[in-house]
């Protein structure tokens, strides 16, 4: 099985197992979103329960 690179540049495996990824909305069109929606859209987050089979087998070596 080989890995996904395009998950693998998304994705990364915390230590406790779950997965990390970054936060949408955030590359262009910024002007008319609230600084504070964009505050609130900065750091990352974890990946939902019901993706987590989903990327994990796109990453089989993480």
């Amino acid at each position: 099985m080989k890995t996904k690179k395009g998950a693998a540049k998304r994705f990364k495996v915390r230590g406790s197992g779950s997965i990390k990824r970054g936060q949408a909305f955030k590359r262009h069109i910024l002007t008319k979103k609230t600084t504070k929606n964009k505050r609130q859209l900065r750091g990352s987050t974890a990946v939902h329960d019901s993706d987590v089979s989903a990327v994990k087998a796109m990453l089989p070596f993480a």
